[in-house]
């Protein structure tokens, strides 16, 4: 988005997608954990978001060993379920993200397709970091190749509808008509 529009202007649009994401579920605020990237980023994150949201660096060095990792933490606190969005879909709503959670109850893995193959969320209802390993992030393959890896390990999958990310020009301003 940068290259079409400049840093600054992708920068804002980024912003705004994570407020809305973060308004839309201030429902679970309680419940939610801001998973940052990059850890340098942590104190700035905190100073524009405020005490309100419980925060944490993402540690790991890929996409996969960073969910295997807020995944496992989370559990470890005691989950019994989790659900992980990304703040490049801020069409998501509550119930939404409730169908997700309400989908573990008789599934192992819940994913969100993307239409671009990736995922625009992921829910488990049970530690597995081995569903993170081998899959090519930021391919169109990620969805597919998760499934796949979820079925090998003997994880019953559930999908959930269509979805996509603002990552492009085009998503802005499809998300805007939608709105």
């Amino acid at each position: 988005m940068a290259a079409d529009l400049g840093d600054q202007a992708a920068c804002d649009i980024y912003r705004a997608c994570v407020e809305l994401t973060l308004e839309r579920l201030r429902s679970f605020r309680r419940e939610t954990t801001v998973c940052i990237d990059p850890p340098s980023a942590c104190s700035a994150v905190a100073g524009w978001l405020g005490s309100s949201w419980r925060m944490r660096a993402q540690e790991g060095g890929t996409l996969g060993e960073r969910l295997a990792e807020a995944i496992q933490s989370v559990f470890g606190e005691g989950a019994g379920r989790v659900v992980v969005i990304g703040t490049d879909s801020p069409w998501l709503r509550p119930p939404d993200i409730r169908g997700a959670f309400a989908a573990l109850t008789d599934a192992d893995v819940v994913i969100g397709p993307a239409e671009d193959g990736g995922y625009y969320l992921i829910g488990l209802s049970r530690v597995a970091p081995e569903l993170f390993h081998g899959i090519a992030w930021g391919s169109q393959q990620v969805c597919a190749q998760t499934q796949e890896r979820a079925r090998a390990l003997g994880l019953r999958v559930r999908l959930l509808s269509m979805g996509y990310d603002v990552d492009h020009v085009e998503d802005v301003a499809r998300f805007v008509e939608e709105e």
